[in-house]
């Protein structure tokens, strides 16, 4: 069966996924997929509340996202600690920080 999914996973995040070699995926790309997803839906729900963070504390852009990366890499998250890392660039990327 194809694979007809028209979600463009970016190469950024395949990276995460990628054996050692660069040549092929330690997981299907369904898997990938449903990850990316996830993560991609985290960092867009966080901009508003990072954005809402630097103001109200009248913190740096970075100082609000290390902290958010150290959520996101505590027990009981979502996300892996690689994806947390592509989560908190993705979100300093849609936050142009």
């Amino acid at each position: 069966m194809d694979d007809v999914n028209q979600i463009q996973v970016p190469p950024s995040f395949l990276e995460l996924f990628t054996a050692p070699g660069g040549y092929k995926l330690t997981e299907t790309m369904a898997h990938v997929r449903e990850r990316y997803e996830l993560c991609e839906d985290l960092a867009q729900m966080l901009t508003e509340q990072a954005a809402a963070r630097q103001f109200e504390l009248g913190v740096t852009g970075q100082d609000v996202l290390q902290k958010m990366q150290l959520g996101l890499e505590a027990p009981g998250s979502p996300v892996q600690p690689a994806e947390a890392v592509w989560v908190i660039r993705r979100l300093a990327e849609l936050l142009a920080w």
